[in-house]
């Protein structure tokens, strides 16, 4: 690759050119700006965001194009976010069947997703990295529960790391295939971080609402074939999720948290202890350790994100409804 200002050989990794200093990607740059300001017209906001995502991806940290296109990032996440709210207003109907109808209702993408684009869960298992360590946690899991719970677990980990990589390429966020570590779960590595908090949060709570959608899968297959495998991965793959909706350090909950103001966090704190006096499961009693360890840090912003807030809250219930709904004992 060759500068197009001075022809300076120039390195596959340069973003700039160490002669004239002109972008190495100008060109690349001008049609994803062009891409993001038509999405932008036509008020497709995810469209958008995905364009000025790659687009920064593309820029030099220290430049003030990679500052405007941050700002940018900012502003749009405001308007999607708002957007989401709107949606949300002109589907009151989900009310009437309380918490439930909003968590289907607010997580009717999965189906979509698998229907239309089911080929992405299939993404990860033509990844060498993925299929390796996904064999060697098999193995872990086996040695300890047997084949079939075994591979419900590796499943249902695999589904919920899924949830991380779709998010990601909806806001075009470069990202590896999930890797398996034995014992511990999977982790999805970016190679680039997201643009805001709004942003990162979405990407955080992706995996735990693709998780328990698996969760709720396997309990409408107990419903089917009364099989008790069934009733306990969706009980483990409940416990699992809620784990991660802990909100400290770079956990799923964590990463949500810094996108909601101290009353929204007390929202949620108040969701969660309300389930654990409900299911009595310890799994909420940590999660409410960690609600209120960060209801005392400062780190929260001073406009909330309600999408955010309303995920959180849905998952934690739901969640709940679950464990009352697959006992300990299968």
């Amino acid at each position: 690759m060759s500068c197009a200002g001075c022809g300076l050989e120039l390195d596959e990794a340069a973003l700039n050119c160490p002669g004239c200093q002109r972008l190495a990607h100008a060109a690349r740059l001008e049609e994803l700006a062009a891409e993001a300001n038509a999405a932008t017209a036509k008020k497709e906001w995810s469209a958008a965001l995905q364009a000025w995502q790659t687009a920064l991806t593309l820029l030099p940290v220290e430049t003030r194009q990679h500052q405007a296109v941050t700002a940018k990032l900012t502003e749009l996440e405001a308007l999607h976010a708002a957007a989401e709210q709107d949606r949300s207003g002109a589907l009151k109907w989900v009310a009437a069947l309380g918490p439930v109808g909003f968590f289907l209702w607010k997580f009717k993408v999965i189906l979509l997703i698998i229907l239309s684009k089911g080929k992405l869960l299939l993404l990860g298992l033509t990844k060498l990295s993925t299929l390796s360590t996904m064999f060697v946690s098999l193995g872990f899991y086996w040695s300890l529960y047997g084949w079939w719970f075994a591979l419900g677990v590796i499943l249902s980990i695999y589904v919920h790391e899924m949830g991380h990589v779709w998010e990601l390429r909806r806001f075009g966020i470069p990202a590896s295939a999930p890797m398996f570590i034995p014992g511990f779960g999977a982790l999805v590595l970016l190679k680039a971080h997201p643009a805001t908090v709004g942003q990162d949060a979405r990407v955080g709570l992706a995996g735990p609402i693709w998780g328990t959608a698996a969760a709720l899968f396997c309990l409408v297959s107990y419903g089917v074939t009364h099989n008790d495998l069934w009733l306990a991965v969706a009980r483990w793959g409940a416990w699992i999720n809620l784990f991660n909706l802990v909100p400290v350090w770079q956990l799923d909950g964590g990463r949500a948290f810094v996108a909601l103001t101290r009353g929204q966090r007390g929202i949620c704190l108040g969701a969660v202890l309300a389930m654990w006096a409900i299911t009595g499961d310890a799994v909420f009693l940590l999660v409410g350790l960690g609600g209120i360890y960060r209801m005392f840090s400062r780190d929260y912003p001073e406009e909330g994100d309600v999408p955010v807030l309303g995920r959180y809250v849905a998952l934690v219930i739901v969640l709940g409804l679950v464990c009352l709904t697959a006992p300990v004992a299968v």
